[in-house]
């Protein structure tokens, strides 16, 4: 996948906003294989809306939203898979995570489906995120914070052509945020895909090629 188009989108229930104003919504926005953007947002303007539509968990909007060249309202269940396991990683700001596991089972699970990093890359993933000593607590009883960066580690146990990150850093200092920034930078350099992240506030410090506000 090289394009994500965002074509006069408008999600149903800002149909009758007058006053909106967004450089997505009911515009044309095309987003690129290999680039990174900000999305900027106000609370309650649809991020996490956004994120949705992206991934295929919901399709309550006017217009058309493609991938490359084919409108996916044409997708079915099975095209919706094969997007989330091979072309969009998806960072969810909720985490859903197993609480029930262990943190490296949680990565383990994803990983599984994939086969896309060595138990050796994991676990050097948990040592650079500073959670190494975490990899066999269940992540019930893990903070929100770590919680954060088991997830993070889980969307890139995968092939992607996009990561799409909703608030990814609500509850890092910056260290934290900058390890996870490196990660993401030099994960989506090798597959020489896209990052797509949301912000209400802190953001993910990435060198961002296009700021837009929703």
């Amino acid at each position: 996948m090289k394009t994500i188009h965002f074509s006069n989108v408008l999600p149903q229930v800002f149909s009758q906003k007058e006053d909106l104003l967004s450089d997505v919504w009911s515009n044309d926005v095309t987003f690129e294989k290999g680039k990174r953007y900000l999305l900027e947002a106000d609370s309650g303007q649809g991020k996490s809306t956004f994120c949705s539509y992206v991934i295929g968990y919901r399709d309550d909007y006017s217009g058309s939203l493609f991938f490359d060249d084919v409108d996916t309202s044409s997708y079915r269940l099975s095209d919706w898979m094969n997007v989330r396991r091979n072309s969009i990683a998806y960072l969810f700001q909720e985490l859903r995570l197993f609480p029930e596991l262990t943190a490296m089972e949680n990565v383990v699970v994803k990983n599984a489906i994939t086969g896309h990093k060595s138990k050796q890359q994991i676990v050097e993933w948990f040592q650079r995120l500073g959670i190494a000593d975490k990899m066999q607590t269940k992540v019930a009883l893990m903070s929100f914070g770590q919680q954060q960066r088991v997830a993070l580690m889980r969307a890139l146990a995968q092939p992607f052509d996009f990561l799409i990150a909703d608030e990814p850093i609500s509850h890092l200092d910056d260290n934290n945020a900058a390890v996870m920034a490196e990660m993401i930078n030099e994960e989506a350099s090798a597959q020489g895909a896209a990052v797509i992240v949301t912000s209400i506030g802190k953001h993910l410090p990435v060198d961002y090629d296009k700021t837009l506000k929703l």
